[in-house]
């Protein structure tokens, strides 16, 4: 078993991808999603979004991040979703081989850190505000796992 994708819901498509594009994600499909059979999957009536696949240049297994913007219904905003002191989702974490370069990449283009850059369990980490402020974490191995 391993991960296949995971889906964030996003106000503005184009700061995402730019985001995910600078973590080598590339877009490989794009649609709109809608009707009857993915509003009962989904639990949301009327469902109509965007719906943009971006995945990992040159990762086996694949790995996605589904992108999905909302047309109807209107998304409701979670109220702090950079509080990582709740339950539920809190963050997820791609290794990277040179964090500092990778998190100057990201700043460069306007990402802010929300953390420090510490090593912590034989690894270099450090917290990103990625879109919709979700905190994605990147962490660089010291010693080979």
């Amino acid at each position: 078993m391993h991960p296949d994708h995971i889906t964030i819901a996003v106000r503005d498509l184009k700061e995402a991808r730019s985001f995910f594009s600078l973590l080598d994600f590339e877009e490989t499909k794009s649609l709109v999603i809608s009707g009857p059979t993915l509003s009962n999957y989904m639990g949301v009536p009327d469902l109509e979004a965007d719906h943009i696949t971006l995945t990992l240049k040159g990762h086996t297994p694949r790995f996605e991040v589904q992108l999905l913007h909302f047309q109807n219904p209107e998304a409701h905003g979670e109220p702090h979703p950079e509080d990582l002191c709740r339950t539920g989702y809190n963050h997820l974490c791609f290794a990277v081989d040179d964090l500092e370069k990778r998190l100057k990449t990201l700043q460069n283009a306007g990402f802010e850190a929300r953390s420090e850059v510490m090593e912590f369990n034989d690894r270099k980490l450090v917290f990103v505000l990625g879109p919709e402020k979700i905190t994605i974490e990147l962490a660089q191995w010291l010693r080979p796992s």
